[in-house]
């Protein structure tokens, strides 16, 4: 078992407070070809839909020592379908039931989706040494804002000490963001009380 890694679902994590605050184009991100993306388009599509699959793949690094790349891991979830398209490009994901069927068959992981996940129940699997991909508002990057909403974004739960949740943020937009840890009852503001959980 290795420590808890840090991976960001934009190539760049320099960038990601420019892209998220700033109007800055994922297109004009340099890194792309590290994620595994097989052009620019598809990366500057896709980045911003992929928090779950750099969840799984700091869960893979962490057991393993290494893990495919970030659209690797996306073309196997779509074959199972995790992910959706719609009409008008409309990207619908990452949808659960079909993802755990995936880490299961493919990387060997006992993973449960957990429909519904009190933050007390969360706590618990913690405790007991799950890791815990949660649903939560992305702007929980930034805790000391009133939370916009709760659910749409995943982050990679990795501790609860101090009466602080740890977790691991694809779209931290900050050194601190990306490695969070913050007061229970404000991670519960942005929580949607939904997610996956890892044995």
């Amino acid at each position: 078992m290795h420590d808890f890694p840090t991976i960001t679902q934009y190539a760049s994590e320099d960038l990601i407070e420019a892209m998220a605050y700033q109007g800055h184009p994922v297109a004009d991100d340099p890194l792309w070809p590290e994620t595994g993306a097989p052009d620019l388009a598809t990366y500057s599509r896709w980045a911003g839909n992929i928090c779950g699959i750099a969840c799984l793949r700091m869960a893979l690094l962490r057991r393993d020592g290494t893990a495919p790349r970030l659209f690797d891991l996306l073309d196997g979830a779509r074959k199972y379908g995790a992910y959706e398209e719609l009409d008008g490009g409309v990207i619908r994901g990452l949808i659960y039931a079909p993802f755990v069927d995936y880490v299961r068959a493919e990387h060997g992981f006992e993973a449960e989706v957990q429909g519904r996940l009190p933050v007390e129940d969360l706590l618990t699997l913690v405790r007991n040494g799950f890791a815990v991909i949660a649903s939560v508002n992305k702007e929980i990057r930034r805790p000391e804002n009133p939370a916009p909403g709760k659910g749409g974004h995943l982050v990679y739960v990795t501790g609860h000490r101090d009466g602080q949740l740890h977790f691991r943020n694809p779209s931290g937009h900050t050194d601190q963001a990306r490695k969070a840890a913050i007061p229970v009852n404000v991670f519960t503001e942005f929580y949607a009380e939904r997610g996956v959980s890892f044995a």
